[in-house]
């Protein structure tokens, strides 16, 4: 199986960063081939704009569906966006290992979505959803809160935390044809004992080991 892991923190020491290495070591232990993006030591620029392509469709107003549509028709995206756009169309299983900030991805995450999710290349023009251009893909988010598991229920201090996630789970990753798998969540990470830590990355290296045969969620009845 083929994995790509977007990994988006800026201390590799975290905890989200022994996340992490746990799924590459088992990973690559299993026998799948691994593509890795880390966001932070790629200096991976979040925004935007022009630098996005190599082509040119309306130089006089920037929209950036239609350069992209465009780019898409003219092999016109920038090297570094071609290349994480050809990891996704390579990858069978996408992993999005991150803390949650602000009820959402970190900036530089949110940017690569921006920015490689392209329209014409990733969805559009009725590829979406079950149709998506990723179907038979699947794809898992990993995270960390800063909060505890009570404060993430309906009713919660902060809310139901699949909530929270469904605008990626359903509005990125189901929108572009993905096949979602169960979030594997970790709550309050700061503040866990060296022991419950410990029982997690034992917890996520035993999943990873049975990953293939994992049925997908619907995020949509949620």
């Amino acid at each position: 199986m083929n994995v790509l892991i977007v990994f988006a923190h800026p201390e590799p020491r975290s905890f989200t960063g022994a996340l992490f290495d746990t799924a590459v070591q088992e990973l690559q232990a299993n026998g799948h081939t691994l593509a890795i993006s880390d966001l932070y030591r790629m200096g991976f620029d979040p925004v935007s704009g022009r630098h996005n392509f190599r082509t040119i469709k309306d130089p006089e107003y920037l929209k950036l569906q239609i350069e992209e549509t465009y780019a898409s028709e003219h092999a016109g995206f920038a090297p570094q966006i071609e290349s994480e756009i050809r990891k996704i169309e390579s990858c069978d299983l996408l992993i999005l290992q991150f803390p949650l900030w602000w009820f959402g991805l970190p900036a530089i995450l949110k940017g690569w979505v921006d920015r490689v999710l392209a329209m014409g290349r990733t969805y559009g023009y009725g590829a979406i959803y079950g149709k998506g251009k990723f179907r038979g893909k699947r794809a898992l988010l990993c995270l960390t809160t800063g909060g505890p598991e009570e404060a993430y229920r309906k009713g919660g201090f902060n809310g139901d935390i699949q909530a929270i996630l469904r605008p990626v789970q359903r509005g990125v990753l189901e929108f572009v044809g993905f096949d979602v798998l169960t979030p594997q969540i970790h709550f309050g990470a700061a503040r866990a004992s060296t022991e419950q830590r410990a029982h997690w990355l034992t917890d996520y290296a035993r999943r990873l080991r049975a990953i293939e045969s994992e049925a997908p969620i619907v995020v949509g009845e949620y």
